[in-house]
């Protein structure tokens, strides 16, 4: 099997020393980009944060615009990674699986608070990877919901609508609750966002 190669602008690291490198410039690009924003972070402020030699950043990426788009499929890829074990255990309902996936990304919203303005400046900093991390995020919604459908959980077949209408729901309620309010009780929080779907309002 050949291995998935590098974006474009970020070089594969060979060793173990440097994935653990890569990882330390992304983690540390997170953290600037998260509170400077894009505009106001700088490859010397990410490479001191990240404790290694401006060379090294280098090694890896061609340009800050490099590293952020690298980020912005980092941060995705975090999520799915979030999201799956809590989604692999689960025996219930399709419905409830759902919920199950709001109550994973939630926990890592409160953690990586970060994620939010990163994801906001790729809209104009790196659109093809923004609008990438939205479509691939609803496409997998969508498969599992079609796959409920197929095993007659839902009572009417899943629409792309339907995808993005559940996506911008877990997106704002991360904003609410992983965010701005670090007290809220997240099973809570993604129980009721549960109902709403299961049940509906009326």
């Amino acid at each position: 099997m050949t291995p998935a190669r590098a974006p474009i602008g970020q070089r594969a690291p060979r060793t173990e020393r440097g994935r653990r490198t890569q990882r330390a410039i992304l983690d540390a690009a997170a953290a600037e980009f998260g509170e400077k924003g894009f505009h106001e972070s700088s490859i010397v402020s990410i490479t001191i944060r990240a404790g290694v030699a401006l060379g090294s950043f280098y090694t890896y990426f061609e340009s800050k615009e490099a590293l952020f788009k690298a980020l912005v499929a980092d941060m995705s890829g975090r999520v799915r990674t979030q999201v799956a074990p809590a989604l692999s255990q689960h025996k219930g309902s399709a419905v409830d699986a759902e919920g199950v996936a709001l109550l994973a990304f939630l926990k890592f919203a409160r953690e990586h608070k970060e994620i939010y303005r990163i994801i906001d400046e790729a809209e104009f900093v790196a659109p093809e990877d923004w609008r990438t991390h939205y479509s691939s995020t609803a496409a997998r919604i969508l498969e599992r919901l079609n796959a409920a459908y197929a095993k007659g959980e839902l009572r009417v077949p899943p629409q792309e609508a339907h995808a993005w209408a559940i996506m911008g729901m877990n997106v704002f309620l991360g904003l609410r609750f992983g965010v701005m309010d670090e007290a809220a009780d997240l099973v809570a929080v993604a129980a009721a966002a549960n109902d709403l779907l299961s049940s509906g309002l009326s």
